[in-house]
């Protein structure tokens, strides 16, 4: 499957799952104020599939696979059967239409508490957050070394170079100063101040991930595998051997190496590598050949192979991992706010939001990366479904929980004036937060 079909297929399912089981919220709400359901619908347009249900409802599948409704018995609609009037929907309280409203919300959060816990109880691939600085970056100057461990951010613990990113993104976006602990070679920690203040304001966060330069260290130059019949192999090379330099330019860690190899091979394919075995220096002498590994370009090799990155895997027991799910939740939930409100206050760039494009993307990448890390993904984007949902624009649910509140503080319904108004209002604010998001998303791919 190419990475575009990838990413449509991915698209469709998260926003199958995630809309049909907001949808449902509203559904199951409804069914139980005692309002009548005329329709649920998995799509928009002609149906491809439908059945009507002993309770009267359509239930239906529709050609466009990009959201979902619930039509409800609504006299705004259309006349109502005096027979059915104590089944619709504006002649409940108006608490009832605040429940029905609230619960596709409320299920996109119960639906990302429940994909965290599963993701925690089947456990998280990762690796640990070791740590090294591109020369002359911020993270370089603020004193982060080759090799450095990350213990904690901003006083909360990291044991993966995900959660790890993901609170340096956060910070990142409201560029404000970030203490990191971290302990190198000699195991001892110490902190470093990273003052992300400093950086310019008003660029995405690529631009200022590039700019702090943290990135994962690399592996050391040890010969994790020695390929049969290659040049190391035929030396004399054994697993375990560290390589310590080549024609006498040291070497510091193995992406060192796979540039030297071909530096000094392209001068001489005789190339004389110095390496530690048992604590004891030895040399030996390496002819270099030409070969193309899987992917790369015809270049000079040796035949040896990098150690792997150290693992991680987050798994907790059913008990645990419903107190780190319902952790990381609220964490999340805490830092969509706040990057939301940053964005507001123009403390950090709308350049960050991502539309369908940039969700595609990144379902397609975490799928195949596993079913703890899709499901990570669902939980990111039933969160912030939720989330986004729930803000006061005409036509979101929150824009009617808005004019819910206003009918209990003023003891009647708003105008259906003013709602047609807010409608204009809310259409126009969507419509332009999702253009930005797609501006966003193809000025991305073009300078990526």
């Amino acid at each position: 499957m190419t990475s575009f079909f990838g990413s449509v297929f991915w698209l469709l399912v998260t926003l199958g799952v995630l809309v049909t089981f907001h949808e449902f919220g509203h559904y199951w709400v409804a069914r139980r104020c005692g309002v009548k359901v005329l329709r649920f619908s998995v799509g928009f347009g002609n149906a491809i599939w439908k059945r009507v249900g002993r309770d009267g409802t359509e239930y239906q599948i529709a050609a466009i696979p990009l959201g979902g409704y619930v039509k409800m018995l609504d006299a705004r609609e259309g006349d109502v059967d005096p027979a059915l009037r104590d089944q619709e929907f504006t002649g409940k309280s108006v608490w009832k239409r605040i429940a029905i409203v609230a619960a596709g919300p409320g299920f996109n959060l119960i639906f990302t508490i429940a994909a965290f816990w599963l993701m925690f109880m089947l456990g998280r691939p990762d690796v640990a957050p070791v740590v090294t600085a591109a020369p002359q970056s911020m993270a370089a100057k603020a004193g982060i070394q080759a090799g450095d461990r990350i213990l904690s951010i901003d006083g909360q613990a990291v044991s993966t170079w995900t959660d790890s990113m993901d609170l340096v993104a956060n910070a990142l976006l409201g560029r404000t100063p970030l203490k990191l602990t971290v302990s190198g070679s000699d195991g001892q920690p110490r902190h470093v101040l990273l003052p992300l203040n400093e950086l310019p304001p008003g660029k995405d966060i690529g631009q200022y991930m590039d700019e702090l330069g943290l990135q994962p260290s690399p592996p050391p130059a040890i010969a994790a595998t020695v390929v049969p019949g290659k040049p190391a192999a035929l030396a004399g090379m054994r697993v375990d051997d560290r390589i310590i330099s080549v024609n006498g330019q040291p070497v510091e860690n193995y992406a060192v190496l796979q540039k030297l190899i071909p530096a000094e091979a392209s001068k001489s394919p005789h190339l004389s590598v110095s390496i530690l075995r048992d604590n004891k220096p030895m040399t030996l002498k390496v002819d270099a050949q030409r070969e193309a590994l899987a992917g790369q370009p015809v270049n000079w090799v040796i035949g040896v192979g990098a150690p792997a990155a150290e693992k991680v895997t987050l798994r907790y027991g059913p008990i645990r991992a419903l107190a780190a799910s319902l952790s990381t939740t609220w964490h999340n939930a805490a830092q969509t706010f706040n990057m939301l409100g940053k964005m507001l206050t123009g403390q950090a760039s709308t350049r960050n939001l991502s539309g369908v494009i940039g969700i595609a993307s990144v379902a397609n990448a975490s799928a195949h990366m596993g079913l703890s890390w899709f499901l990570q993904f669902l939980a990111l984007v039933s969160l912030s479904l939720a989330i986004l949902n729930l803000l006061p624009i005409p036509i979101l649910d929150g824009g009617h929980l808005l004019y819910y509140v206003v009918e209990l503080v003023k003891g009647s319904p708003v105008s259906e004036q003013m709602m047609v108004v807010g409608q204009y209002i809310g259409l126009a604010l969507l419509f332009s937060l999702m253009g930005l998001a797609f501006y966003n998303d193809i000025h991305r791919m073009l300078l990526s």
